[in-house]
């Protein structure tokens, strides 16, 4: 047994000497990394980068758009809560991480295209991360070529025509956010692609529209996918959980983050905030959030509150009313009640307060304890000032004769008798029996006798009603509209029982203490709500233009113009690159129908791997141009050319993809095949010289005389400044 044990023992002994002998042998030797470096992908980045960032600093002045981009810079370093109807949050705080980098403080006022900057904007750091995002765009597109299965030189040909591309150089050069979108259409093509060829190996508002194409085309290849029989169920269902965490679980996480760090960035009340909601507007300090603060919770019998209209439109205004009354008649012959008018206000006033009335009791104070007024409550009420009642009844509104007239009601001792009675319901209660609730409640009021809910028409009265919003009964049967819906904005408990102790009262600030902080979720889905509906007066501009403009580039923007000289800055593009580019999408779609019906004849002129690369690079650059171009046909806004640059990028990667497939198919003979590479490298050299006759005019730099800029005018859409001599 011992000697047993001790041959063990010399056994354990014998391997930890062999093993310790290997690990000397290994540190003997140098430890070597070895990586492999893609020239063609680190030239392309460095001539990007020298491309978008020389002279960046130039012009040191608001060029175009950055005069309103600059605005919402300023808002972010100041933490002032804004919305801006253009889209998600993230590309304003890209701009606003350059501002925060070069030690922007926020001061300057943009209010004009071509103002001097002052020293305390950081122009070369406000611009950089479009810069950037411009420039990475030219590697990008160079590995979205490779990863669709294309030879490196025509990847190499893709990637350098982004890199002459003079509209996407201006674009770039400028606090502006669509080469920052671009780059990240870009990015999540890559990526799609990327992940799909992995797996093939190993077994993307207009950005949304590229979300959307991704999501169709990872559809199409996991149904491909079912088809395939050595896959095992198993198999699959990693796959689609794979997708379903790349495609939609990661991008939801990283929208609402965007919303989240916007949203805790921007606390500070500003001008923007009035379209919001009060419960949104008293999460933020300062603003409503001053005049809320302390407010009670519970709006109970005899509390005074106001009541703001949820609509918000035409404009935020509040439950109104003073002595005046409706005419005897209006213009048109109609009859009124001769009523007190009852209004929508637009400002802050002591006429706003109302007092909510238990009708089986006279008093206008709150009892100890407070009785709270729940969902489905019958209650009365009376105008604070005037001490009248709200009332509606079977006569015509003033400007809408299809809904009732709503007034404070006057007894004139006439056969009119008081109809004051209206019903609380709480429209996003969890439960029928809620507590009606300082802001956070939203309620309509549905008047006992008619059925007909308390109304802002939006109609601004005639000079008799001061211009006011007329507010009116609408019958329940038309619908629900929020402008039907109403929230206590300002609330206190009513504490005087006399008239002129509750005026006092009512210009008195409230003293309770209550927070009403809103969830992230719920500001997150306001705010959404409003991006996505919120719309901005479209005015003509004098750059403006249609969708069809932009194809032929019939249009121009002029950016800048230098004070004295004859320097400018315009959004002109390559205009062979623009010619190619439509060119080869007809190519493309001309020899696929005839591919399809040469294949429907059980004809194949091209190898199936061929065929299914044709089609794929199909789905991703001409999807990519269909899904960033066509929807501009269905929207109600001002459009400018440079809303066409997503599109034309994915355009522009379809010209090499078209010309090695007529390379490689179609020129057959060596002789063919020679010709057509020489007249490529023709073709090439005319969009680099292109690239440099619009130089100046892409830069800013040199300043030309007015018969060169005369000449770069080719077109006579073109609006090319020349100063009067």
């Amino acid at each position: 047994e011992q000697r047993m044990y001790l041959g063990r023992d010399l056994k354990g002994v014998l391997v930890s000497f062999l093993t310790f002998d290997r690990m000397l042998g290994f540190l003997k030797n140098p430890v070597v990394v070895t990586a492999e470096i893609n020239v063609n992908l680190v030239a392309l980045t460095v001539m990007g980068l020298i491309s978008r960032l020389w002279g960046l600093s130039y012009p040191r002045a608001v060029v175009f758009d950055e005069v309103y981009y600059g605005q919402f810079v300023s808002l972010y370093m100041k933490r002032i809560f804004f919305v801006d109807d253009s889209g998600p949050p993230f590309g304003h705080m890209l701009l606003a991480l350059g501002g925060y980098l070069g030690g922007f403080d926020g001061n300057f006022l943009w209010n004009r295209i071509g103002a001097e900057y002052s020293m305390n904007v950081p122009v070369w750091s406000l611009r950089l991360l479009p810069a950037l995002a411009g420039a990475l765009c030219i590697p990008l597109a160079y590995q979205i070529l490779v990863e669709l299965q294309f030879s490196h030189c025509a990847a190499l040909g893709g990637a350098l025509l982004i890199l002459l591309e003079n509209s996407l150089i201006t674009q770039s050069r400028f606090m502006l956010l669509e080469s920052i979108l671009i780059f990240f259409i870009l990015l999540a093509v890559l990526s799609y692609l990327k992940f799909y060829n992995l797996q093939r190996h190993r077994v993307k508002y207009m950005g949304l529209f590229t979300y959307m194409l991704l999501l169709a085309i990872a559809g199409l290849h996991f149904w491909h996918m079912l088809g395939n029989q050595n896959l095992s169920n198993v198999s699959l269902l990693c796959h689609f959980l794979a997708r379903g965490l790349a495609l939609i679980i990661i991008p939801v996480a990283m929208y609402l983050s965007f919303f989240y760090v916007h949203l805790t960035l921007l606390y500070r009340s500003g001008p923007h905030d009035q379209i919001m909601t009060s419960a949104f507007q008293a999460s933020l300090e300062g603003g409503l959030a001053r005049i809320t603060q302390g407010q009670p919770l519970e709006v109970a019998y005899g509390s005074q509150i106001t009541l703001r209209n949820v609509l918000g439109k035409p404009m935020q205004c509040w439950l109104h009313s003073h002595t005046n009354t409706y005419p005897i008649r209006y213009e048109n012959g109609r009859g009124s009640s001769h009523q007190q008018q009852v209004t929508c206000y637009p400002f802050k006033d002591v006429n706003n307060w109302w007092i909510v009335k238990d009708p089986g009791m006279q008093q206008l104070v709150v009892s100890n304890p407070p009785r709270p007024v729940r969902h489905g409550h019958i209650v009365q009420l009376v105008h604070g000032i005037t001490t009248r009642y709200l009332n509606t009844h079977d006569v015509a509104a003033p400007l809408s004769p299809h809904s009732q007239e709503v007034s404070c009601y006057i007894d004139y001792n006439v056969s009119m008798p008081a109809q004051n009675l209206w019903r609380v319901e709480i429209v996003n209660r969890e439960s029928d029996t809620d507590v009606w609730k300082t802001i956070l409640s939203e309620v309509r009021f549905v008047h006992v006798n008619t059925s007909a809910v308390l109304k802002l028409s939006g109609a601004s009265l005639p000079e008799w009603g001061y211009r006011q919003l007329e507010v009116v009964g609408e019958k329940l049967s038309k619908g629900y509209h929020q402008s039907m819906v109403w929230n206590v904005e300002e609330h206190r408990y009513g504490k005087s029982q006399e008239q002129k102790e509750r005026e006092v009262e009512l210009h008195s600030p409230t003293q309770m203490d209550i927070s009403k902080n809103l969830s992230f979720m719920a500001k997150f889905t306001e705010l959404q709500w409003k991006i996505l509906t919120l719309k901005n007066e479209d005015t003509e501009h004098k750059y403006s233009s249609s969708a069809l403009d932009w194809i032929t580039m019939d249009t121009n923007i002029a950016y800048w113009l230098h004070p004295t000289s004859g320097a400018q800055i315009h959004l002109l593009g390559n205009v062979l690159t623009w010619a190619s580019a439509n060119v080869a999408a007809v190519i493309y779609v001309c020899l696929s129908l005839w591919y399809l019906v040469r294949r429907r004849r059980k004809i194949y002129d091209i190898p199936e791997d061929a065929w299914q690369l044709w089609v794929s690079a199909g789905e991703i650059c001409v999807g990519g141009w269909a899904v960033n171009y066509l929807p501009f046909f269905l929207m109600e806004k001002t459009l400018f050319l440079y809303h066409y640059l997503p599109a034309l990028t994915f355009q522009i990667l379809l010209i090499p993809i078209v010309l090695q497939h007529l390379s490689d198919y179609l020129c057959r003979s060596l002789l063919s095949k020679t010709m057509f590479r020489a007249l490529i490298v023709a073709w090439f050299s005319s969009v680099y010289l292109v690239y440099c006759t619009f130089s100046p005019v892409t830069y800013g730099e040199p300043s030309l005389s007015v018969a060169e800029l005369k000449d770069l005018r080719w077109k006579d859409s073109w609006n090319i400044l020349i100063r009067k001599q």
